[in-house]
């Protein structure tokens, strides 16, 4: 039986390159509008996995979706580096003259500002998923609209690419996680990254007290992303990423943050795909 992969978006979007490139064809697609319905389809077991944008580049952390995975349980079981394109798309036979408005997710949208700063006559428009206003053009037909899609969205929807590349920074890449609802636990050998969650006490050296036995134990810091605590105005968590070579290593960090941090939490332990 087919795996179920839940992504944002639909067919033609990153999330479905990325499901892809780490599962492999044999896969159900489970599209999802939102990261929040994604994260409904894994509770309610509509789904088995999920492929969730986390970080890119250029753009930054995608904040909201730490919050997803701490408050519903999830569990990090790996991660994929995907090398972004935006590419600029209408319905055939349009010219890039002919374009009024472009529709794309806020991401795409931020990510290729500079490329419009020349178009100062087009509207841009977010929407909730490259792909689905790809599709949304072929299905309705839509002139003087374009889309900013992967590749994979204008041969899905047969439209025609006017401008390749467009993103402001060539070298654009986007961090993927893959989630589920239970551990998958590999052998200790394996596992060279984690994802992390703690709150500080609000004294001065909190932190740098966390940080320095990171260090102590060789533990490698390579994100490190703050979220204030809602039920209490200014007191923040903090979610971080940590590579290491030995897994012995890291079960000392654990134990010693355990005690030293206030609510700490292993969100996933996985392998580490950028050495």
């Amino acid at each position: 039986m087919s795996l179920k992969i839940a992504i944002q978006g639909i067919k033609g979007s990153n999330h479905h390159q990325v499901a892809k490139d780490y599962f492999g064809n044999d896969i159900e697609l489970v599209e999802c509008l939102s990261f929040d319905a994604l994260v409904d389809r894994l509770l309610s077991k509509e789904a088995d996995q999920g492929v969730m944008a986390i970080e890119n580049s250029i753009a930054g952390s995608i904040i909201p979706n730490y919050a997803l995975i701490n408050r519903n349980d999830l569990h990090i079981i790996g991660e994929y580096y995907l090398n972004i394109h935006h590419n600029l798309m209408m319905l055939k036979g349009q010219k890039i003259e002919d374009i009024t408005e472009v529709s794309s997710h806020p991401m795409a949208l931020l990510q290729c500002k500079e490329y419009f700063r020349q178009y100062p006559h087009i509207k841009l428009v977010e929407d909730v998923d490259t792909a689905e206003t790809a599709k949304r053009i072929q299905e309705q037909k839509l002139k003087h609209v374009a889309a900013i899609a992967p590749n994979v969205a204008a041969e899905l929807y047969g439209l025609d690419i006017v401008a390749n590349d467009i993103q402001t920074i060539q070298n654009n890449a986007t961090r993927f996680i893959i989630v589920k609802t239970k551990n998958n636990v590999l052998p200790e050998a394996e596992i060279t990254k984690a994802s992390l969650r703690f709150i500080t006490d609000h004294k001065r050296g909190s932190l740098a007290a966390v940080l320095n036995v990171m260090s102590d134990c060789r533990l490698n810091l390579t994100k490190i992303q703050s979220l204030p605590v809602i039920e209490t105005p200014w007191k923040y968590s903090f979610f971080v990423d940590v590579t290491f070579t030995d897994y012995a290593d890291f079960t000392k960090a654990k134990s010693l943050l355990n005690i030293m941090a206030e609510d700490f939490k292993v969100l996933g332990e996985y392998k580490n795909v950028r050495q």
